[in-house]
């Protein structure tokens, strides 16, 4: 049994996320699980708002108002118009 995906934004803004890393939806920019919190460097020198991880992709909002997502990109679920393709790095929409 894999274990789902999980995110958190730390007091300072830090993202991390840990659990199972399908589709590139931890934003570590591979497939790879991970057992403890680690920090998405997709975000170095920005702040995380807020953050949601879902079943197949994630999606976050930085304190300047930008939207990313990352993950599988079937059916257009992450924004990027045309673009279908799985994102294992945070992309802004």
């Amino acid at each position: 049994h894999r274990a789902e995906p999980a995110a958190a934004v730390t007091a300072d803004g830090t993202l991390r996320s840990w659990g199972e890393g399908t589709y590139g939806k931890l934003g570590h920019g591979d497939w790879q699980d991970q057992l403890l919190p680690m920090k998405v460097e997709a975000f170095a020198g920005q702040r995380v708002f807020a953050v949601s991880a879902g079943t197949s992709h994630s999606i976050a909002l930085t304190a300047d108002g930008a939207v990313f997502t990352w993950g599988q990109g079937e059916r257009g679920c992450l924004g990027h118009g045309e673009d279908l393709s799985d994102q294992l790095l945070p992309k802004k929409i």
